[in-house]
């Protein structure tokens, strides 16, 4: 589809755009490398984004007002351009998951791999950010989110420019609608859900229409612009001590450049992961790159130091760098099982700058030079096709369990994967619609439930061991994260809480095939309402207050007491203990012989220092127990525990997945005791 055959063309290069681009993505690199030293180094991402928009939008502008604008030869030149290094780091990060990674992670890689490859790896991601979802820093192509925005920009932006240039719609009207609709989406969003906000297009795509608003004035009225220049530089001369201004534009251009890297330097010290991040606080980096981009190449920043030889070098292969850097970190933190050393790191990044170089030199270049590349682009397409599909096959085969290198850490495979899914049935969710919204509603047979586990992730980690232990009965798993079975009114008054609450409530006193009911959480996360630590090695509940306690214990009894008067036998298991570090730091997970040797030799935690964290938690719990003389009452600790130390493992196989879940040996072990206690009549 094209609107005439003339040539297509290209706007002139631009060396500070160039330097701009290594501003952007040294910051990116320095942030997940010593993330301590640039806090705000992630807004290079939105600095990349106002540069893609402006670039792009100029091709697309230019050749519209040319009449030779054309959807093949823009397509390709994407192509050409992204992807060559794509393909070379999405192969590379297989292969060397190949070797390195468990079956859960390879199969992750895949999954990403997959999504990298169709460009939608920020809708993947976005649905990866769950409870029980492993830490960012160990999914080597986490950093493709962006380039999927991008791309879905590429695709959106270009039909929707030539449709209203065919309708004589104003292009700046209609880019500026769009981007104050997706600024508001953003700022609204970012209040409400967090995650959607950072990962959505929509909320992201107002960064790029901002560098295409630029692209307007630039390209449609570049002579207004000018005269508005120096008309400005003008009224400056006016100024005493600015006598000798020149009239030329010159002066606001350099005003601009320079309040722009002040933004940006603002941007990367003070703005960082804890920050309501795009929302207003991305306004920082996209007009301080709006800001550099106008005034110019002949400012004296963009001509002084962003078009310096090695800093437009950085700039040449600031693609490849981006693509490469963060696998290699990524992948050092999964061998290394911790965050690596700072000379890894080191290394990391020296190797990533040498691949990025050896990509533009070798790959990206030649192939975004050859003219006539349609034989190349075909080829192109098709690889990443193929190397999608690999990726899909990787994680429908789930990480691909016969290779080699995994075999090796078979007998401790139980790390490596929540191995309490799914989180629901078919049969559950047909014969309760009620539940479908629940965390979790599992059946384990297709009749009304005789027993039933109430709670949340820490109730779940015990439903296929009840289900296997009771294969008489039919168990049902109900589970609502951050809520069930009962919790302070912190947590209560969020997320629907209370009408889940009541809904369960209900389904149990009026479900007379129900005998036995379970009670099981996270309750020191449940009475207080929140972590003060939390990450991928353990979670810490935030300190406890009087007011918390007694909505906790006032919402317990009220649980309590109903299920009781309806005639059911109520079972409170007391919560096992939270570990203070990594489980897989116990063990020995690294298929490569010379990497992520086990960083820890006492796996075990001290019992009175477990207990003297938790006491206020506990002293809590069992003011609901002593308001319930008829409730039968199950502590872990018994078991898990002598008197100085609490186990993580039996008999070198881990019963833990993570700092505070079970793994299927672990849940085996417990509901064989309370089974042993509690007969189920």
């Amino acid at each position: 589809m094209t609107l005439s055959q003339p040539h297509f063309s290209h706007p002139k290069y631009r060396p500070d755009i160039d330097g701009l681009r290594a501003l952007a993505v040294l910051s990116v690199v320095a942030f997940h490398a010593f993330p301590t030293w640039m806090k705000g180094g992630f807004i290079g991402v939105d600095i990349f984004f106002v540069i893609s928009g402006f670039l792009i939008s100029t091709i697309i502008f230019e050749n519209l007002l040319n009449g030779t604008f054309s959807f093949s030869d823009f397509y390709s030149r994407r192509v050409k351009r992204i992807f060559p290094a794509l393909l070379l780091v999405l192969v590379g990060s297989y292969a060397f998951g190949w070797f390195a990674l468990l079956t859960d992670e390879y199969k992750q890689l895949g999954k990403h791999m997959a999504a990298g490859a169709g460009f939608v790896s920020n809708y993947v991601l976005w649905g990866e950010s769950g409870y029980f979802n492993n830490s960012a820093e160990t999914k080597p192509l986490l950093h493709l989110w962006s380039l999927g925005i991008e791309e879905q920009f590429y695709i959106f932006w270009p039909f929707v420019l030539w449709l209203a240039w065919k309708g004589r719609i104003s292009l700046f009207a209609l880019t500026l609608a769009i981007a104050i609709v997706s600024f508001v989406l953003n700022v609204k969003g970012i209040e409400q859900d967090s995650v959607a906000t950072f990962y959505s297009p929509q909320t992201r795509f107002w960064e790029l229409l901002s560098g295409s608003i630029l692209a307007w004035f630039v390209v449609m009225k570049k002579s207004e612009c000018q005269r508005v220049r120096i008309g400005i530089d003008g009224w400056l001369e006016n100024i005493p001590h600015l006598k000798n201004v020149a009239i030329d534009g010159g002066t606001l251009s350099n005003v601009f450049s320079l309040s722009g890297i002040l933004l940006l330097t603002y941007g990367f010290f003070s703005i960082n992961e804890n920050s309501s991040f795009p929302g207003k606080l991305a306004l920082v980096p996209v007009f301080g790159a709006m800001l550099i981009i106008s005034a110019g190449p002949k400012a004296w920043f963009n001509r002084t130091i962003l078009s310096n030889k090695l800093v437009v070098w950085f700039g040449l292969i600031s693609f490849p760098l981006y693509l490469w850097h963060w696998p290699l970190l990524s992948i050092s933190q999964i061998m290394e099982g911790e965050v690596p050393a700072h000379s890894i790191r080191i290394a990391a990044v020296v190797l990533s700058i040498v691949l990025a170089w050896l990509t533009y030199k070798f790959a990206e270049h030649p192939i975004r030079l050859e003219k006539n590349g349609k034989t190349k682009v075909v080829t192109l397409v098709f690889l990443m096709i193929a190397v999608g599909y690999v990726g899909y096959n990787t994680y429908s085969r789930e990480g691909l369990g016969f290779r080699k290198a995994v075999l090796k850490a078979s007998t401790i495979q139980e790390l490596t994967s929540y191995p309490h899914y799914p989180l629901h049935t078919a049969n559950c969710d047909n014969l309760f619609p009620e539940f479908k919204q629940f965390s979790a509603c599992l059946l384990s047979k297709n009749t009304q439930p005789q027993i039933l586990i109430l709670g949340d992730s820490h109730s779940n980690h015990y439903y296929k061991s009840f289900a296997n232990k009771l294969n008489n009965k039919t168990v049902m798993n109900l589970g609502q994260w951050s809520c069930l079975p009962f919790s302070s009114a912190s947590l209560f008054e969020k997320n629907d809480c209370e009408a889940r609450f009541l809904t369960a409530l209900q389904f149990i006193s009026k479900t007379p095939s129900i005998t036995t009911v379970y009670l099981a959480g996270y309750w020191n996360y449940l009475i207080s309402g929140g972590f003060v630590v939390e990450n991928d090695n353990y979670r810490v509940p935030r300190p406890l207050t009087e007011s918390e306690a007694a909505s906790f214990i006032s919402k317990g009894n009220r649980l309590i007491t109903t299920i009781i008067k309806s005639g059911k036998e109520v079972i409170l298991i007391k919560d096992i203990p939270d570990l203070d570090f990594n489980i897989k730091s116990c063990y020995e997970l690294r298929p490569l012989v010379l990497t992520a040797k086990k960083t820890r030799e006492i796996c075990t935690i001290s019992r009175s220092e477990y207990e003297t964290r938790t006491k206020t938690y506990s002293e809590t719990l069992t003011k609901i127990v002593a308001d319930q003389p008829t409730l039968k009452v199950y502590d872990p600790l018994n078991i898990l525990c002598d008197s100085n130390q609490c186990r993580t493992s039996i008999s070198g196989s881990p019963i833990y997945y993570n700092s505070d879940h079970l793994t299927l040996r672990g849940a085996n072990f417990i509901v064989n005791d309370i089974l042993s206690q509690y007969p189920v009549r």
